[in-house]
């Protein structure tokens, strides 16, 4: 575990740094909460507006390996465990280090479509913005599909500003799902941390 951060546990949740033993599961669950069918999951699913892949094995093991990313996993208390005790991985988040002018960006924000609405989301997220405060991040960036609404909402109510920044969706790079529509970009969010 990096310097610094020891970690979290909020009743029998558990946050950490991930390992490589992570990815099969973290590949599973991002793509359970962004590309699952709409009647079988919640309202964090993109399958209405994009298909395919969400990320891949060599995207999360790219992300855990990088010195400069850091993927937090939050796991449960049941399920098979792990060598260090913890349980199922049920939401994640991935974390730039912050760059010169102090921003880091989050990212492969993913909480188990059978486990929302019950306030893990938020705990995740909480984890994340003290995890980039203690690196040193001022601030904190988030890119969301500007079509996903709602939860551009749900961010704006734990404090992100909607920027006017906007950046282009990576049409033709099948890696990052297949578009259903040909307007898609994303929005750039923003919140100032406390040190």
């Amino acid at each position: 575990m990096p310097d610094g951060f020891d970690g979290s546990s909020e009743g029998a949740l558990q946050i950490r740094v991930a390992d490589v033993d992570d990815v099969d599961a973290l590949v599973a669950l991002v793509h359970a909460a962004y590309r699952g069918e709409p009647a079988d999951s919640t309202w964090t699913t993109e399958a209405d507006i994009l298909g395919g892949q969400r990320v891949d094995r060599a995207m999360v093991r790219e992300a855990i390996d990088d010195p400069s990313r850091t993927v937090l996993v939050a796991t449960d208390g049941a399920g098979p465990h792990t060598d260090d005790g913890g349980g199922s991985i049920v939401a994640c988040c991935e974390l730039t280090g912050p760059d010169s002018a102090g921003t880091s960006v989050l990212g492969m924000f993913a909480v188990d479509p059978h486990r929302q609405g019950v306030g893990l989301g938020r705990r995740v997220l909480d984890a994340g913005e003290s995890f980039a405060a203690e690196r040193g991040a001022s601030a904190l960036e988030l890119h969301v599909i500007d079509v996903r609404v709602e939860l551009i909402d749900w961010y704006r109510r734990r404090g992100y500003v909607v920027t006017d920044e906007r950046h282009p969706f990576p049409y033709g790079d099948e890696r990052f799902g297949l578009p259903r529509r040909d307007d898609l970009q994303f929005a750039v969010l923003r919140k100032e941390l406390a040190p």
